[in-house]
């Protein structure tokens, strides 16, 4: 029996075939996201060029990342998620940090595991979407700061890792993603909300 080695392609495929609740709904997140392109690409003239497409598909693409990192956070499976809090205890490059999720986060993991699994699945609908880009890419920065300090000397991490992803996240709040082909292009220009373009404007 031939045996798949592992490849992008390979574990792409298993992603987008997994028998689980989580796979149809991010197809629709999926198709909703291309809907919107679609829709911003006909209704607006700048947003037609290769620059929105291509920072419409770096868009999906870390968007996609944290979507699916969330799917090891499912409550109330928080085994993975507890082994990597201990590893921030050990070797969180912040003493206080290790300090924190030692005493605190780790004995309410009932509390925090949730709230750590909505924050990534917030952020993946948010860059995905292209809705609210800059809050999303901001929570994004700061879960990506959280790992880069607290891993940093974690066996077999390369920090520039998680320092990648700082920066990533960084530029996506400098020049919030969404405004590209995303929902954010839509309610910044065509929304007939005066508070809904004002909180676009602001997070998106």
């Amino acid at each position: 029996m031939r045996v798949l080695r592992p490849s992008p392609w390979n574990d792409f495929a298993a992603f987008m075939t997994k028998l689980a609740w989580y796979t149809p709904v991010y197809w629709v997140l999926l198709a909703a996201a291309l809907a919107i392109a679609v829709l911003a690409w006909r209704r607006l003239p700048a947003q037609r060029s290769a620059h929105g497409v291509g920072i419409l598909v770096l868009r999906l693409l870390v968007g996609g990342m944290w979507w699916e990192q969330s799917l090891w956070k499912v409550p109330p499976n928080y085994d993975g998620l507890l082994y990597w809090m201990k590893q921030m205890t050990e070797h969180a490059a912040v003493v206080p940090q290790g300090q924190f999720v030692a005493d605190a986060v780790i004995p309410n993991i009932a509390l925090f595991g949730p709230l750590v699994y909505l924050a990534e699945v917030a952020i993946g609908v948010s860059l995905t979407l292209g809705l609210f880009s800059r809050l999303g890419a901001l929570a994004g920065l700061l879960m990506a700061l959280n790992l880069w300090l607290g891993l940093y000397s974690a066996p077999n991490e390369w920090p520039w890792t998680y320092g990648f992803l700082i920066i990533i996240q960084g530029l996506f709040l400098i020049d919030p993603p969404g405004r590209w082909l995303g929902a954010d292009a839509l309610l910044r220009v065509g929304s007939e909300r005066p508070r809904l373009r004002r909180i676009a404007l602001v997070a998106g």
